[in-house]
């Protein structure tokens, strides 16, 4: 892999947020989804993502920053060995000095101290696979319902993912072994999905509690009455009680984002009090004898 900063569009030991942001951008712009069928655009979406998932290791980001480790996370005096002696066949200068035991009557000294190639590649390390980040819009509904949904990941498998009841924006599911595939039989990483929540038009969540405004008539506001409101399990008769202002606030218990360990938020409905669209010559002059008889001030200092 190239340089991961270069590949993000970043300075050279940009912090983690700047990795972050530029990783966000380029993923929305890069999603397979997005370009179906152009593989020049998966392909960079497979570099964004890794280059990201490399950053977002801070130990490996500080060991590269520091020059200890390529982009591939090898360790430099490593590769440099491997490139002095790659070239090379056996007894020249430049060949891997463990040749020199392989020829020697034909036996090959490290199989037999390891107990044969198999047995040499059974005592590499073992290594985990690395994680891979992957980023998931979703409907306001969804996320404090639940759902399920059908991911499409990088290297075209698809996913079925369950979204928890009362998720929010920013949420991270983890979904073990489903990452980078492991090095010496080392366990795979894992699939970190980011949840970007959409907004709502009408509903707004703060914590487990949901708002949303409604507009009521002169009528309603004065004299009282029952309206149906929109809540995320669907509509509920809401009492208006007398007299009533904008922005009174009712609440309707229970309604709000289900909790983790049980019971749920509540609802919250603002009102809104609309005059009739068209100006109406009895509501006039109702309100102007009204007026004239019982005066009041609602702004201070007048």
């Amino acid at each position: 892999m190239r340089d991961p900063y270069d590949v993000l569009g970043v300075a050279k030991g940009a912090e983690i947020k700047d990795v972050k942001k530029a990783y966000r951008k380029l993923a929305r712009e890069l999603h397979p989804d997005l370009h179906p069928g152009d593989r020049k655009a998966e392909d960079r979406f497979k570099e964004v993502a890794a280059a990201y998932d490399f950053l977002s290791d801070a130990d490996k980001k500080k060991r590269y920053d520091a020059g200890e480790i390529d982009a591939s996370g090898t360790p430099r005096a490593e590769r440099t060995f491997y490139r002095d002696y790659a070239e090379g066949g056996p007894g020249t200068r430049y060949s891997d000095p463990r040749e020199f035991y392989r020829d020697l009557d034909g036996m090959d000294f490290f199989s037999d101290l390891f107990g044969g190639r198999a047995g040499a590649r059974q005592g590499a390390p073992r290594m985990a696979g690395g994680d891979v980040r992957h980023t998931v819009d979703i409907d306001f509904l969804d996320a404090v319902n639940g759902a399920s949904r059908s991911v499409a990941m990088s290297d075209g498998k698809r996913l079925r993912v369950t979204i928890p009841a009362g998720s929010e924006d920013g949420d991270v599911l983890r979904l073990k072994g489903q990452g980078q595939p492991g090095f010496g039989g080392g366990p795979s990483g894992d699939l970190l999905i980011e949840l970007r929540v959409r907004p709502h038009p009408a509903f707004t969540r703060k914590g487990r509690d949901i708002y949303s405004e409604v507009p009521v008539t002169l009528g309603e506001a004065v004299l009282g009455g029952k309206v149906e409101v929109a809540t995320i399990d669907g509509s509920v008769s809401l009492t208006i009680p007398k007299g009533s202002n904008t922005g009174s606030r009712l609440r309707v218990r229970g309604k709000g984002v289900p909790g983790p360990g049980g019971g749920r938020g509540d609802h919250y409905v603002e009102l809104k009090v609309v005059l009739p669209a068209q100006p109406d010559p009895d509501l006039t002059r109702l309100v102007e004898d009204w007026a004239s008889k019982h005066p009041y001030t609602v702004r201070s200092g007048t």
